[in-house]
């Protein structure tokens, strides 16, 4: 990645940029004249020069004005540009295949969209004026000082070429560094996302001092990096600074030995000398914006990989709008990298029928339906929606057509109305009510403080278990989908709300076709079919009965309590809402 790619994040706002650089290099050259002024009022002036002073002062003024208003444009252009690249960055975020995520640390991601594209801000609203300006500013800068004084101006380039040197050497090392700090604080940010995500787990196994030192250990690496910037930077810093005091001492002491022998004039002497404290300015820019360069240039680096990583296929034709769907799932092969999860698995799920899928732990329940939301796609085989391949559907929307509760039942933060019309923000209060009392959540709505209204906190932990998973449960049912999947529904749920959870399956049978991961017997007696899943392979299917008749597994599983009568179940919620 290189200066064009920096380049590219300027299109659309370079007319901004354009009028911030010519706006800050008027200002410099209104600040170039000041020295002219100055050695003419002292070369020519008997008394006090009043019309040359107040020529200084008009143009004093209108430096800082015309610099100020090149300020803000470039302090604009860069927020502006910054957005773009966020706003970017988030659209691909959403969008990344679920299997990237699997090799992806969140906390990283997080971390280039806030802080890599500040760093890209600064290039781009500090470091892009200061090479531009600082290097025309310095030209002329140079050009003047020739004029008034070549000789002068051979002895001051001996110091400057020396700390040029220095400096070129350590660039590169410098950027590597940056670069190095900035995966450092993405990585700590990760683990820290990692460890506040899951904050409860933390404290109830003591884990804090453990967590801590992990987390300290990430933030020492981005510190060890920023030292070795520092100590780049501690390098060309005091080079630079020497070469411009020498600068001014060479003026002083030859141009005073100059003006003795009356080979230069004062007024001479004292515009070169302002010329080359002016230099400085433009001098240390360019170096500032060659070091925010090199640490944008590792930013737009890491902000490239994420452009990089492939998003999900969106194309694709509308799946019919049939009334009822049908779901087959033929001779489907999957693997999670090298570990083989689904070995040629065939079932059907029938318009407006009741399956059950079961089975240990591992057998690849979770990933079936990772491959019917199109999360995932087989390796081999298909899985077909009323005889077509879902891969010829657009995933937007053949998820359009149907509807997940998750095993985590996740709820955003946002109020209860706006979690129950997620996937549905077009949802009238007649629907809403109607699914409150199929999820059995009107008492819950009574309780709560500003009922549909009230915020339910990060991740929804205001609610219990229970809740969330009732949530979520109407939120998919307020989609009407064709197709609705549960990932064992009834895990957190007490004998009161497990009723209230069959009477809504049962109404969604009617409706639509029903998948269910199920480990509780009162949820698999309900289903026209139970598909018994071991190691990745179907072994059976059927109802209750005849599996127990049929199958040994599906005995021991019974026989063995692996599919429970009642599991344990959640009924903890906020205090202050009983």
């Amino acid at each position: 990645m290189n200066a064009l790619g920096l380049l590219r994040l300027t299109t659309g706002h370079r007319r901004g940029l354009a009028l911030a650089v010519t706006a800050t290099l008027v200002a410099s050259g209104l600040g170039l004249l000041q020295p002219q002024l100055l050695r003419t009022a002292v070369d020519s002036a008997v008394s006090v020069p009043w019309p040359v002073i107040a020529a200084m002062a008009a143009l004093f003024a209108v430096q800082a004005c015309v610099d100020g208003v090149g300020l803000f444009l470039l302090e604009r252009t860069g927020e502006r540009v910054v957005l773009g690249v966020r706003r970017r960055l988030v659209a691909r975020l959403l969008r990344l295949r679920m299997a990237e995520f699997d090799e992806q640390r969140l906390g990283d991601l997080m971390s280039r969209v806030s802080v890599d594209t500040t760093v890209l801000r600064e290039v781009v609203s500090t470091a892009s004026v200061q090479l531009i300006t600082g290097t025309l500013t310095g030209a002329g800068t140079v050009v003047l000082m020739l004029l008034v004084d070549p000789v002068l101006f051979a002895w001051v380039m001996t110091t400057v070429v020396v700390a040029a040197v220095v400096v070129y050497s350590l660039v590169g090392r410098l950027r590597t560094a940056g670069e190095q700090m900035q995966r450092g604080v993405g990585e700590m940010t990760a683990e820290l996302e990692r460890a506040l995500g899951a904050l409860r787990t933390v404290r109830a196994c003591r884990a804090e001092e453990r967590e801590e030192e992990l987390i300290g250990q990430r933030a020492e690496q981005a510190c060890a990096a920023g030292v070795r910037a520092a100590r780049i930077t501690s390098v060309m810093s005091p080079a630079v600074e020497l070469a411009l005091r020498g600068s001014l001492l060479v003026v002083l002491l030859v141009g005073g030995t100059r003006v003795a022998r009356d080979a230069a004039s004062v007024g001479d002497l004292m515009a070169f000398l302002l010329y080359a404290t002016y230099l400085i300015i433009p001098f240390t820019s360019v170096l500032q914006g060659i070091g925010l360069l090199q640490k944008g240039m590792g930013a737009l680096s890491r902000v490239a990989e994420v452009q990089e990583l492939p998003v999900e296929d969106l194309s694709g034709t509308t799946p019919p709008p049939d009334d009822a769907l049908s779901l087959e799932f033929r001779d489907v092969w999957f693997r999670y990298r090298d570990r083989p999860v689904l070995r040629g698995v065939s079932f059907t799920v029938e318009p407006r029928s009741h399956v059950a899928l079961v089975g240990l732990s591992g057998a690849g329940k979770s990933t079936a339906f990772a491959l019917v939301e199109r999360f995932h796609e087989p390796n081999s085989g298909a899985v077909l929606a009323n005889g077509t391949d879902i891969r010829q559907f657009s995933t937007h929307e053949w998820r359009g057509r149907i509807a997940l509760v998750d095993q985590d039942c996740p709820v955003l933060n946002g109020t209860l109305r706006d979690n129950l019309r997620y996937a549905a923000p077009d949802t009238t209060d007649h629907d809403l009510r109607e699914v409150l009392e199929l999820a059995n959540l009107g008492e819950l709505v009574r309780r709560l403080p500003a009922g549909l209204d009230t915020p339910l906190g990060e991740r929804g932990r205001a609610l219990s278990g229970g809740e969330r998973q009732r949530v979520a449960l109407a939120r998919a049912l307020l989609t009407r989908p064709d197709l609705l999947l549960l990932d064992e529904p009834t895990a957190h749920l007490d004998p009161v709300n497990e009723q209230a959870l069959h009477r809504a399956i049962r109404y969604a049978a009617q409706e639509c076709a029903l998948l269910v991961i199920a480990h509780r017997l009162s949820t698999i007696r309900e289903a026209d079919r139970i598909v018994v899943l071991h190691a990745g392979k179907v072994i059976a299917q059927g109802r209750h009965e005849e599996l127990l008749a049929i199958n040994d597994f599906y005995g021991s599983l019974v026989a063995g309590e692996l599919l429970q009568e009642r599991d344990s179940f959640d009924t903890e919620t906020s205090p202050g809402w009983r």
